[in-house]
This record gives structure tokens, C-alpha cells and sequence, in this order.
């Protein structure tokens, strides 16, 4: 299992419309790729606006290519949430998934 973790922040005033786009839109794109496995959007208060943290699983490397491209470092943002967002990384961090206790993710230390 693989976690794609993204980074972006968004001024108060369009953190909520990112959330309905990332729910509405994102999401149900995720949902058609073989290996998808599911996906959080986290966010906190800071200075001068949200942070959003987007959390997605995902079976292996080659599932997030399917989504991502050759390069799977490379963030995909669409021009609709480029618009929402005050700023976002254009690159990503994938870890592999050690040890969770969430049953979704099969639970336990994983090889």
C-alpha cells in the first residue's frame, strides 16, 4: 500500500469551495482507477488562511501511474483547483504504508 501525500493552502473564503471540489469532483475521478484505495483531505488553520493536506492509498506504484503519469512525483492539479487554491506543491511524497491499524489498509506490519 502506498500513501501520495499533497500539500496546498487556500484563503478561508475558498478552503470549503476546494472541499466540495476535491469530494465532488476528485474523488469520484479516483474511485475509476484500477488500484485506488481511498483518500482523506485534512486541513488546519494558519496564518492568513487553510492548509489542506490531501491523504490518497493506493495499491502500488504502478496504480498511482495510471493516475499520475510516468513520473509519479508529479502532483496533478486541475485548472478548477488552481483557481481555489493561494498556493500548492507541484510535486508529491509517496511512502510506502509500514504499519497501520486502519482495516481498509489490511491492518498490521506489512512486509
Amino acid at each position: 500500500m502506498i500513501a501520495r501525500i499533497w500539500r496546498a493552502t487556500a484563503s478561508h473564503e475558498k478552503a470549503g469551495s476546494y472541499q466540495r471540489h476535491f469530494a465532488a469532483t476528485v474523488v469520484p475521478h479516483l474511485k475509476s482507477i484500477a488500484g485506488y484505495e481511498g483518500a482523506s483531505l485534512l486541513r488546519r488553520k494558519v496564518d492568513g488562511g487553510v492548509e489542506l493536506l490531501a491523504v490518497t492509498l493506493w495499491e502500488s506504484m504502478d496504480s498511482i501511474r495510471a493516475f499520475a503519469g510516468a513520473d509519479p512525483a508529479i502532483a496533478v492539479v486541475d485548472p478548477e483547483a488552481q483557481a481555489m487554491l493561494t498556493t500548492f506543491d507541484t510535486t508529491v511524497h509517496n511512502y510506502e504504508v509500514a504499519v497501520t491499524d486502519d482495516r481498509r489498509c489490511g491492518g498490521g506490519l506489512r512486509p
